[in-house]
């Protein structure tokens, strides 16, 4: 197949479940090597594994390879692309293969970033079932969520913890629409049986603790200890109120009861993908499952997963948030760049970046060296895909690899799985498997786990970010000291914009010389991690003013249309 061939016309040839490659979800199933009796289907082309089948004591049978990229542009890098295009193109080289990929939200879909299936001949399918309502693991989430805000409100109505009050809730509602008008709000207005008059509002559904809880969490009783220790305010006293204090444990533990077990669906060309949980990376952790990725390595010999943004965040925290929490240590990373997300880096506009201009990519390519050595910072070896457009030239081509392996990264190939599928990601495929080859990877996390949260903040900030200092805004030294005092002394999650290393959107390429802004620090005892706000960042994203929802409709046959 042509690697110039339209995305606009493979997208509108393609819909849920008609392509023709796709296989029974039985077909699936029984390729990972379990069995039909066991599993939960939903319809033919989605299925639920039961926890009882995961047994932890189990030897991992796979390598585990992470899949991140460059610091995100307006142009789009394609890292669920690679991640299913590779896992294809391992298939095809004769490897047991399966992808692990977080799940959609909604607030993207229909906002400005779009779905999160992959694209063109390398996607999961059925994508319009997996970027809509899926198996409902996000309405779960969701709906537990906001009922322990319900349940915190009514145990304050109640006066059931004495000396908590309205003033001291701290937990917010989420909601998956990009609804910024629900950023900050005010409720109570009605009778005084509705409750006090106070502010509060809303984060995405995705930043929700309990979307960081169910992507960690190892069996049902782990994520009974884990939502049990949801901090939901503070007394008077400045004592923590969590989730088990305001009896909320059992309820929730119900309304996860599904959400917990991970769901199996398959790329374009027939081969296992577990999609499940969905952090974003900017204002979350941004990885899959713990539980997805084991349920992989125990029947596969390679996984390929993903994790969010560029290197500097979803990477960075897959190493010091889930590896530090049980999830299995990767044995190489495959860091996703693009000739046009390089140009712009390099400065080039966005309308300017179809045109040929191989100074400006080498110019870009600072970011690409920082990607690069942040993952060998953590001890990884690197091989770079290089995901390939049509108008990209040889010679831009070549530039990257050059810059690629002088900044360390063992290989730098073409990656054409938008256009090909597996076969235009074999070379890749080939490329990792000699790094597999070469023997486990000695990994090194950024911090210790005693180290204090200033300590941690500062080491993010000067050895992944580049900063040249930090700014702590008002309480916050004072709010890490009272989160040690209570034995929170967590990883952290840093929240800031994933359009820069820095936490300035506006600065491109690797920038050094910055001051990095503390903001706040929020407390997620439950997903053990530091929330920390960094610069203007928002926990709940609005909608543009040319919103990919205006291109979304249903037509008269039932298909669904300019989701994909």
């Amino acid at each position: 197949m042509t690697p110039h061939i339209s995305h606009a016309i493979l997208c509108l040839n393609s819909k849920s479940g008609d392509s023709p490659q796709m296989r029974p979800i039985q077909e699936i199933v029984e390729k990972l090597g379990l069995n039909w009796n066991d599993i939960e289907p939903y319809g033919r082309d989605k299925a639920k594994v039961p926890l009882q089948l995961f047994n932890r004591d189990k030897p991992m049978k796979g390598k585990l390879v992470v899949v991140t990229a460059i610091t995100p542009t307006p142009a789009g890098e394609g890292k669920t692309t690679t991640t299913i295009g590779l896992t294809d193109g391992l298939n095809l080289i004769g490897k047991s293969a399966t992808a692990v990929i977080r799940q959609p939200s909604l607030g993207p879909l229909f906002g400005r970033k779009g779905g999160g299936t992959g694209g063109g001949l390398a996607t999961a399918e059925p994508a319009t079932d997996i970027n809509l309502h899926f198996t409902g693991d996000f309405h779960a989430i969701q709906s537990a969520h906001n009922f322990l805000a319900a349940m915190t409100e009514n145990c304050v109505k109640s006066h059931e913890i004495e000396r908590f009050n309205a003033e001291g809730i701290t937990w917010r509602r989420v909601t998956d629409a990009e609804d910024r008008a629900l950023r900050n709000i005010v409720i109570g207005m009605g009778k005084p049986a509705d409750g006090p008059v106070r502010q509060t509002g809303y984060d995405i559904s995705a930043a929700s603790e309990i979307m960081a809880i169910v992507a960690l969490a190892q069996d049902y009783t782990d994520l009974r200890t884990r939502l049990s220790s949801i901090v939901v305010g503070w007394t008077q006293d400045q004592e923590p109120v969590t989730a088990k204090d305001v009896q909320a444990v059992g309820s929730m533990m119900v309304l996860l009861k599904d959400a917990l077990k991970p769901n199996i669906v398959q790329t374009n060309e027939g081969n296992p993908v577990i999609c499940h949980a969905g952090p974003f990376g900017n204002i979350a952790h941004g990885c899959s499952s713990i539980i997805a990725d084991r349920l992989a390595l125990q029947t596969s010999d390679i996984v390929v997963t993903e994790a969010g943004f560029g290197a500097d965040l979803g990477f960075e925290k897959f190493m010091d948030i889930k590896v530090r929490q049980g999830g299995e240590k990767p044995s190489a990373a495959v860091l996703v760049a693009t000739v046009r997300g390089l140009k712009w880096h390099g400065g080039i506009a966005q309308n300017e970046l179809a045109k040929p201009n191989p100074s400006a990519v080498e110019i870009g390519s600072s970011n690409l060296k920082h990607a690069i050595s942040i993952v060998k910072r953590y001890g990884l070896p690197v091989v770079v895909a290089i995901n390939r457009f049509p108008e990209d030239s040889e010679e831009e081509i070549r530039t990257i690899q050059k810059v690629a392996e002088a900044a360390g990264a063992t290989n730098a190939v073409e990656a054409k799985g938008f256009a090909e599928g597996g076969s235009g990601m074999m070379d890749l495929a080939e490329a990792l498997c000699q790094v597999l080859d070469e023997g486990p990877a000695t990994v090194e996390l950024l911090y210790e786990n005693n180290n204090s949260i200033i300590d941690k903040v500062t080491s993010l900030a000067k050895e992944l970010y580049q900063a040249e200092s930090l700014s702590w805004a008002p309480m916050t030294r004072t709010t890490a000291k009272r989160f040690e005092a209570n034995g929170w002394n967590f990883p952290i999650c840093i929240a800031k914009t994933h359009l820069s290393v820095s936490a300035d959107q506006r600065l491109r390429g690797a920038p050094t010389g910055h001051i990095f802004p503390v903001q706040e620090f929020r407390i997620a005892a439950g997903a053990q991690q530091i929330i920390c706000l960094a610069g203007d960042i928002m926990t709940l994203p609005g909608l543009p003013a040319d919103p990919n929802a205006f291109d979304i409709d249903l037509q008269p046959d039932g298909s669904v249309t300019g989701l994909l």
